[in-house]
C-alpha cells in the first residue's frame, strides 16, 4: 500500500454529510468539517458554530465541547490508520499500529468484495467474527473493516472512492451494527495538499485558531 502511492497526499479537507440512526430508527442529519495531516492528525469539527468536535493527535483522542476540552485519553483511529496513515508513513509504523488495535496480521486470506478480489487480513477464511481488514487487490486501497463492538458486530465500507491530488478518498463511509446502518459519510468539496497551520491540530489552540473552511476575511 505503501509502495504503490509514493506521492499520497499530506493534508486532507471535505465537508461531510452525516447521517445518524438511532436505535428507534429515526434519523439525525449533520454537517461536520473534516481536516487532516497524514499521518497521525485528523480534525472532525461535529459543530461548527459551537467549536464542538474531536481531535486525534497521533496516539491521543480529545474531545472538546463549546470550545472547550471535556475529554482526553490515549488512543487510535483505526480508520485514520488504514485509510489515510499507511499511505504515508513507513510500513513499520503501521504494522506496530495495527498490531496494537487488535488485528493477528499473521492471519491471512484471499476474497471477493463487490465483485472484485480483495485481501483479507486478521482472519483465516471462512472467519467473518475476527478483527479484521480487507484492502482492493487491484489499487490497494483500504474497503472494509469487521470487528466486534460493545453493540456487537460492526461493518465499516469505505466506498465511491476518488482522485485527491495523487491518492484517493473514499466519498462514502458506511457504518453497519448487526447489518443495521446505523452511519452514513457523504464527502463534499474535498481537497488535497491545502496549506494547514499546525496549530489547526494542537488542542490548547481547537477554539482560536482561523478554522480552514473559514474565508481569510472572515472571522471564527
Amino acid at each position: 500500500m505503501h509502495a504503490e502511492y509514493p506521492d499520497w497526499y499530506r493534508t486532507l479537507t471535505f465537508k461531510q454529510k452525516t447521517t445518524l440512526v438511532a436505535p428507534s430508527g429515526g434519523e439525525i442529519h449533520q454537517t461536520w468539517y473534516e481536516a487532516a495531516s497524514l499521518p497521525g492528525l485528523l480534525r472532525i469539527d461535529s459543530d461548527l458554530a459551537s467549536k464542538s468536535g474531536t481531535l486525534f493527535a497521533r496516539d491521543s483522542i480529545f474531545v472538546f465541547s463549546q470550545g472547550k476540552q471535556v475529554s482526553a485519553q490515549a488512543g487510535l483511529n483505526e480508520l485514520l490508520v488504514l485509510g489515510f496513515d499507511a499511505y504515508r508513513q513507513s510500513p513499520a509504523r503501521t504494522e506496530a499500529q495495527l498490531r496494537s488495535l487488535g488485528f493477528d496480521l499473521a492471519r491471512f486470506h484471499d476474497d471477493v468484495w463487490q465483485g472484485k478480489p480483495v485481501f483479507v487480513v486478521g482472519a483465516l477464511r471462512g472467519d467473518t467474527a475476527s478483527k479484521q481488514f480487507w484492502i482492493d487487490k487491484a489499487t490497494l486501497l483500504f474497503v472494509r473493516v469487521l470487528e466486534r463492538g460493545s453493540q456487537g458486530r460492526v461493518d465499516i465500507r469505505f466506498n465511491k472512492y476518488q482522485r485527491a491530488g495523487a491518492g484517493w478518498v473514499a466519498t462514502e463511509v458506511v457504518q453497519l451494527v448487526n447489518g443495521t446502518r446505523r452511519l452514513l459519510e457523504e464527502y463534499t468539496d474535498v481537497r488535497a495538499n491545502v496549506p494547514l497551520p499546525d496549530a489547526m491540530f494542537e488542542p490548547k489552540q481547537w477554539a482560536t485558531v482561523r478554522h480552514w473552511s473559514v474565508p481569510r476575511s472572515s472571522r471564527y
